[in-house]
């Protein structure tokens, strides 16, 4: 057992370890209460974008779904007459500028994820939505906006704590393990308490959803529903071509492999959440778990494998010439995957921005025309 997964399971419960931390637990939630204090009172500053930003994040550390979540979003506000961009802060990126960068039609050739981030790289292949990344949220959506003056609204990935910024929509996403043992960081899996009031700007609760077979806390909240999509080998997935609609969701070639011969790669938060629905498609497989964002440099599997299958988040982070030089012999597949909120969640989303678009009186806040 790794030990992100010994300790996530510490977190989980109120055992030993957790217990031994738990003095720690309560100097976070004084440090987050001054914190709040401190923005509340105008010590700290807390800068409004003159379009509508909706908040994606976790209250947990860890991954949850808030990239799925973002992606769903896009294309979701798009379908309804928005025109979105997106925020993010590029966690992962190396290397990188400490500018804002905005990532576009015109910026892409000379990017890459290591660059950007390994998220915000599937993003932009996945919605070619234009994204400001900044450490500072406030600074990427100026540029953003100044680059992009259609955009009238924005996703921030990630950034339910960075109260910098304001925003008029929050979306929190859990997924199984809840709240965990319900103590804050170290002791427990919390990045701020459960029941946290709104971030500056925002007047209504958040909206929550479940990335989860049923809900796992007791907060009212919406469910999604998830699935790995029929897998497809890289070069497909690369060009931009959408899984399969028919056919087996597993070629039939990697259901007569052997584990030796089929390895399954996952540098995520949790790695098993890849790894378990594998197997209920009938893989045999080795696992090979990496780092969260790691940056596989070098290639974790061996030149003598025949098949690797990815997350997309991993695959994001390989080139056709790589591949080609260091793992000729390899086929590489994704399994991407298949992120569906249910339909209350985007009634609910909707009504909140159209009242946000009737208290603009369709300004301000709202740059150009209401969602159609």
């Amino acid at each position: 057992m790794s030990a992100s997964a010994w300790l996530t399971r510490q977190w989980l419960r109120r055992g030993p370890v957790a217990r031994l931390l738990w003095p720690l637990h309560a100097l976070t939630k004084g440090l987050l209460t001054l914190r709040r204090i401190a923005y509340q009172r105008g010590w700290k500053v807390t800068r409004t974008l003159p379009v509508p930003v909706i908040v994606v994040g976790n209250r947990v550390v860890g991954g949850a779904g808030k990239t799925p979540t973002v992606l769903a979003l896009v294309r979701h506000l798009r379908a309804q007459g928005w025109q979105p961009g997106v925020l993010s802060r590029g966690y992962g990126r190396h290397g990188g500028s400490p500018q804002p960068i905005v990532l576009d039609a015109n910026t892409e050739e000379g990017l890459d994820a290591r660059q950007v981030g390994d998220e915000c790289w599937l993003i932009w292949r996945h919605t070619a939505a234009p994204m400001g990344i900044a450490s500072r949220r406030y600074d990427a959506g100026q540029v953003l906006l100044k680059a992009h003056p259609e955009i009238d609204i924005l996703v921030c990935d990630d950034g339910l704590q960075h109260w910098a910024l304001g925003r008029q929509v929050e979306i929190v996403v859990f997924d199984e393990r809840g709240q965990g043992n319900g103590w804050l960081l170290p002791a427990g899996l919390l990045r701020e308490p459960i029941d946290s009031a709104p971030g500056p700007g925002c007047e209504q609760p958040p909206l929550v959803l479940y990335n989860a077979a049923k809900p796992s806390t007791r907060q009212s909240g919406h469910m999604a529903l998830r699935a790995l999509a029929p897998l497809q080998t890289w070069e497909d997935w690369w060009s931009g071509s959408p899984p399969p609609s028919q056919g087996p969701r597993v070629p039939e070639v990697l259901r007569q492999t052997t584990p030796a011969q089929l390895w399954a790669v996952a540098g995520i938060a949790q790695p098993q959440r890849f790894f378990k629905p594998l197997k209920h498609l009938g893989l045999h497989f080795t696992p090979c778990p990496q780092p969260d964002h790691d940056r596989l440099d070098p290639l974790p599997w061996p030149d003598t494998v025949r098949h690797v299958v990815l997350t997309e988040k991993d695959a994001v982070k390989l080139s056709p010439e790589r591949l080609k030089q260091q793992r000729p012999q390899t086929q590489v597949w994704v399994a991407a995957l298949d992120f569906q909120p249910d339909k209350a969640f985007w009634q609910a989303l909707d009504q909140r921005l159209d009242h946000l678009h009737a208290q603009a009186g369709g300004a301000s806040v709202l740059q150009g025309a209401a969602p159609m």
